[in-house]
């Protein structure tokens, strides 16, 4: 029987981690180096290394014959999706709800005060010594829509609470109630967006949210409307935004970008009104101790036979 357990973390560094000795379980530790620890075959529960490119996450899958769990450190799984196909059925995708919302949700609400408020402005002004006052936006009685109103979303909704915002709304795949109000269906966007005056983009990146901003969204957005984007790059079409912050009607703040990692000479780097940051929604401090709770966890449960936490889907 196959009992290996790829970690990208050393075993030892992970608190309430099930015994080796007491489980049977094998630890291997790989975060995404050239050499694999083991041979993939013997692999039973792969945790795919955190922020490493799809060809890297992948590349051991098509070995990895005797796998039973795939457990990503991110919320989205887009990233692993191209190798489930080299996968037996019955196998487990699980995602990492529950380690970045918090830290994702703080960059969303720092990008849209940052936007708002002219932090970029006022940056530039320090190096050049200029004093650049004046009237500014504020996010109070601005009304807001969040696309993607999953536990990412949410969260993002907890910490616009204390900021009175005229008017919060949220979008999803599908309408569903809460106890905070409703949540709108995809199909509502049209007359949603010429009402909100910030809008965060939280989505998965899925086949039905890749380019799912394209140029028919942003122009129901009204003239000076904020976009955010912690979701995923190809979320939103790149050509698209760029014709409309060169026309100065909107403004964007993106932890996320197509191409990515956006390269020199890209023409969004100086797009008027954009603020960018590298795509770091989830890798903070809060990342590591919150996605190790998170392994020892799922593999108590792995190794005593109770059903995981954040399937999903299953391989067929």
């Amino acid at each position: 029987m196959t009992t290996d357990v790829w970690l990208p973390f050393p075993a030892d560094e992970i608190a309430g981690l099930p015994g080796a000795s007491d489980t049977g379980l094998n630890y291997r530790f790989w975060d995404g180096g050239p050499e694999f620890p083991a041979d993939p075959a013997d692999c039973v529960f792969y945790v795919v290394p955190y922020m490493k490119a799809t060809e890297i996450a992948v590349r051991p899958l098509p070995a990895m014959a005797s796998l039973r769990v795939v457990q990503t450190l991110t919320a989205g799984i887009d990233h692993v999706e191209p190798g489930l196909k080299f996968l037996a059925p019955g196998v487990r995708l699980c995602n990492a709800k529950g380690v970045h919302e918090a830290s994702t949700a703080e960059l969303a609400l720092a990008l849209t005060l940052a936007s708002l408020r002219g932090i970029p402005g006022f940056v530039e002004g320090q190096r050049q010594e200029e004093w650049r006052s004046g009237f500014y936006p504020a996010l109070a009685d601005k009304s807001v829509l969040i696309v993607g109103y999953g536990s990412i979303g949410s969260a993002i909704e907890d910490r616009l609470a204390p900021f009175e915002c005229a008017r919060v709304a949220r979008v999803a795949r599908s309408a569903r109630a809460t106890e905070r109000g409703r949540v709108h269906p995809l199909a509502d966007l049209p007359s949603l967006l010429p009402e909100a005056d910030v809008v965060v983009v939280s989505t998965p990146l899925t086949d039905t949210s890749r380019g799912l901003v394209n140029a028919d969204f942003l122009a129901h957005m009204k003239d000076g409307a904020l976009l955010v984007n912690v979701a995923r790059g190809p979320v939103v079409d790149t050509k698209a935004l760029l014709t409309e912050l060169e026309s100065g009607r909107i403004t964007a703040a993106l932890d996320v970008t197509d191409p990515e990692p956006l390269p020199a000479g890209h023409p969004l780097w100086h797009a008027p009104g954009v603020l960018i940051s590298p795509h770091v929604g989830g890798s903070t401090s809060a990342f590591e101790p919150r996605a190790k709770r998170l392994l020892a966890a799922q593999l108590t449960r792995y190794v005593s036979g109770e059903p995981l936490d954040n399937v999903v889907l299953t391989t067929q």
